[in-house]
């Protein structure tokens, strides 16, 4: 199933937020980011692959052994893109969960449709349904969802404050919000060696391999501009999530985020 539904309007006292290193109107950091990712959905999973040497696989295991979906709960992964994380929760569950993948960015999710067709398991067979949405005005209705996973998205949207307030809307109480993002490295020789590759193998990578530089210098800054740990952990705290916490992996490159709706 897909469903599909207008941009939100932006009500916000700020007038300018970040868009990687650069400010920009808040009005128009949403076109800039699905602008990023219709440049590089067919070859993002390829991306991912190459700029992490496959880590990225193990720290999605890892998201997948927190939530330990069960058969029958709804779970929503959003800003979900290509699919990847929903198709693993649903191997987990062996098909017996309801797994919706919302994006905002339609050409992603038609990425990700046509590796389930290609995987021989068609959108409703063994694969999630597909929902073009926007994390900051989630189409769920309230209180409707079991659980909620978000990985490497949340530092593309404009107001995460709000994104997360959708979040726990969504949720049932009991609801488990789990985030996966790129962090604050906590070992302080390796930040400088990280930072190099950062801001010149990745441009590299995205320049011969996805054919497009500038949207992995904008993966390297936006990651320099999202919040570290204990700060989004407070903003959690602040849209009334309980129990939250978070894991370092790989040394602080990347962190899963878990909460829970009260």
């Amino acid at each position: 199933m897909v469903w599909s539904m207008s941009d939100p309007g932006q009500n916000n006292a700020r007038s300018t937020t970040h868009f990687g290193f650069s400010e920009v109107p808040v009005t128009e950091k949403t076109a800039r980011v699905r602008a990023v990712f219709d440049s590089v959905a067919g070859r993002y999973d390829l991306m991912n692959d190459l700029m992490s040497g496959g880590i990225h696989r193990l720290w999605k295991s890892a998201l997948i052994n927190h939530l330990n979906p069960r058969p029958g709960m709804r779970i929503v992964d959003v800003a979900g893109g290509t699919g990847d994380i929903a198709r693993r929760i649903l191997a987990r569950c062996n098909g017996e969960a309801s797994v919706t993948v919302c994006d905002i960015n339609a050409n992603m999710l038609a990425a990700g449709r046509d590796r389930s067709i290609d995987q021989g398991r068609p959108t409703g067979d063994g694969a999630p349904n597909i929902v073009c949405g926007d994390a900051e005005q989630l189409p769920f209705a309230d209180a409707s969802l079991d659980a909620y996973t978000i990985a490497f998205g949340l530092r593309n949207v404009t107001q995460i404050d709000q994104a997360l307030a959708e979040a726990r809307r969504v949720l049932k109480p009991g609801g488990h919000f789990l985030c996966l993002e790129f962090s604050r490295v906590v070992v302080p020789f390796l930040a400088p060696v990280y930072d190099r590759y950062s801001f010149t193998v990745l441009p590299q990578l995205g320049a011969l391999v996805a054919r497009d530089r500038e949207a992995y210098v904008y993966l390297a800054e936006s990651i320099r501009k999202f919040p570290p740990q204990d700060e989004l952990a407070a903003m959690l705290r602040e849209v009334d999530f309980g129990q939250v916490s978070y894991r370092n992996l790989s040394a602080g490159i990347a962190a899963i985020h878990s909460a829970w709706r009260i």
